[in-house]
């Protein structure tokens, strides 16, 4: 068995392999891993006795789960109803041009993987955005190069 394969077992392990707990355990597998990699797929469905396709219909259907691995930083920005009255549609327009990448794909360089959310909780200051975890709002254009510019700066020292 791969050594993804091993950990994906461990964490099904640590959850009793009770397939109630699907969902917990390909949280704490991405966690893990950075990702949900197809390989595993039936090494989790095997411990939790569900079968292949449950598991990756689970995978498939929720969009948290990746079926690849990320970039270094993750961009999700809102497409909500509240972000996109606010403009929110020039954001995205704007994010996918600055970074020549389109939801659910990640740059060239490997550093940025920009998704897609429908809803940061965050909508008294729409547009938002949130980067590797930490939520900006009344995000435009110019406020997303600033973001954008600090987040890579910061990568690089």
């Amino acid at each position: 068995m791969s050594p993804d394969g091993e950990r994906a077992r461990d964490v099904c392990s640590r959850h009793g392999n009770r397939p109630d707990e699907l969902i917990e355990i390909l949280h704490d597998v991405q966690e893990e891993l950075g990702y949900v990699p197809e390989a595993v797929i039936p090494v989790i469905a095997k411990a939790i006795n569900l079968s292949r396709a449950e598991v990756h219909g689970v995978v498939t259907f929720y969009h948290d789960f990746r079926r690849e691995p990320a970039g270094r930083h993750v961009v999700k920005i809102c497409r909500a109803e509240s972000c996109q009255s606010m403009n929110g549609e020039a954001l995205c327009s704007h994010a996918k041009a600055s970074l020549k990448a389109g939801f659910g794909e990640t740059t060239a360089d490997g550093q940025v993987t920009l998704e897609a959310v429908y809803c940061l909780g965050n909508c008294a200051l729409s547009p938002a955005m949130m980067v590797d975890g930490q939520l900006h709002g009344r995000v435009d254009a110019r406020r997303f190069d600033e973001i954008m510019n600090e987040t890579l700066s910061e990568a690089a020292q």
